[in-house]
């Protein structure tokens, strides 16, 4: 079954089993160089089929469900949906309410989603006193998508202020439009956008491509398959990405706050740091600083956060991250851009979808079949 067909498969099929065993890890765990932390995972809501979260105002957590409602979690789980966009989402194939994210004021909330025709799109409302007014709604970005999978969709504010967007390749399956590499469309990228600075939104001047008349503006980076999940260090700013693989690897990028943009990861020419159907490695192609392949029951990487809280300090600065079809948590040890340890956390999450930081720096699971799930210690 090619990734395309069973990732399809798997998002429809909402009944996975939750008790996956560990997939197979490409490096020697035997380098890590301490003993994993010690976590447990205590389950704090149930949700519909939730997809993503961000940390809101007056410290609260946001997830989003996956049909088009976003709901506040508190003491008791999740509230009454804070915002219902159901009837303007499709759930069919990868779509849906796939990302939101609140700008450093918690004065705006961003929402991403598929709409009918199955575009991505990421609108705008302005939030006020933590309420969502619905009448200040307005469309920042779209980008039609011809595939129903592959649409990324996850979004989230970098250190600087910028929203970054991450949309996949278009579908399809070994990327047959060669959207990856090729820089006069937003697919297959990571973008960079000012929304408050134009109408509909402003590109910065610093972003990489600015002034080439064969690019897109917008693009932050490029050469990405599916980036499932991106996140930004909440010490360090630096920046890394979860991108799913097409047959054989799963990877993780990353880049250091200090870098200009411009990074090419590889796809579809590279899988991994692996030629992908006899391609040739770009000149400037970035690697991965992770890779592990799919002789174990691994298939999708879902990318995570570093730990930046309080309450495990045995995770303190630690990548933490997971697989949908394995859904064991795993971390990495990060050193300048080298991985230097890595370890198999001991819990597993169900079919993780997602991740979630509040405003503490503690971590949140999400597993499409509805668990909402904190990352606490054992």
């Amino acid at each position: 079954m090619n990734t395309r067909t069973r990732m399809s498969a798997i998002v429809a099929t909402l009944g996975l089993a939750g008790s996956l065993a560990l997939a197979t890890a490409s490096a020697d765990e035997s380098r890590a160089p301490g003993s994993a932390a010690q976590v447990s995972l205590t389950e704090v809501a149930r949700a519909q089929n939730p997809t993503a979260g961000a940390a809101g105002p007056q410290d609260t957590v946001w997830i989003a469900e996956r049909a088009g409602t976003v709901r506040v979690l508190g003491d008791d789980g999740l509230g009454e949906p804070v915002l219902d966009i159901s009837d303007e989402t499709t759930t069919d194939g990868e779509r849906g309410l796939l990302g939101l994210a609140f700008d450093e004021q918690f004065a705006h909330l961003y929402v991403s989603y598929t709409d009918l025709e199955g575009t991505s799109t990421v609108d705008e409302f302005t939030v006020q006193d933590g309420a969502v007014l619905e009448n200040t709604r307005r469309t920042v970005l779209t980008q039609e998508q011809p595939e129903s999978n592959h649409n990324g969709g996850a979004i989230a504010f970098g250190p600087d202020g910028h929203l970054y967007i991450a949309l996949g390749d278009g579908g399809g399956g070994g990327d047959p439009q060669g959207n990856g590499q090729k820089l006069d469309t937003l697919l297959g990228k990571l973008l960079r956008i000012d929304p408050q600075g134009g109408d509909p939104y402003a590109i910065p001047e610093d972003n990489p491509f600015v002034g080439d008349p064969d690019a897109r503006g917008e693009i932050w980076s490029y050469g990405l398959r599916n980036p499932w999940r991106f996140s930004f260090d909440a010490a360090s700013g630096d920046l890394l990405i979860g991108d799913v693989g097409q047959s054989d690897w799963e990877e993780i990028d990353w880049a250091p706050a200090s870098s200009p943009g411009g990074e090419n990861y590889g796809w579809s020419q590279m899988e991994g740091t692996h030629p992908f159907r006899g391609g040739t490695e770009p000149a400037n192609h970035v690697p991965p600083i992770h890779e592990y392949d799919r002789t174990g029951l691994g298939c999708s990487v879902t990318g995570g956060y570093v730990y930046r809280g309080g309450a495990i300090p045995g995770l303190a600065g630690q990548y933490v991250y997971s697989d949908y079809c394995d859904g064991t948590l795993r971390s990495l040890e990060i050193e300048d851009g080298r991985v230097t340890g890595e370890h198999d956390l001991g819990v597993n999450g169900g079919e993780v979808v997602s991740f979630a930081q509040d405003g503490d720096g503690e971590l949140y699971v999400l597993a499409i079949g509805g668990t909402v799930s904190r990352v606490d210690p054992a």
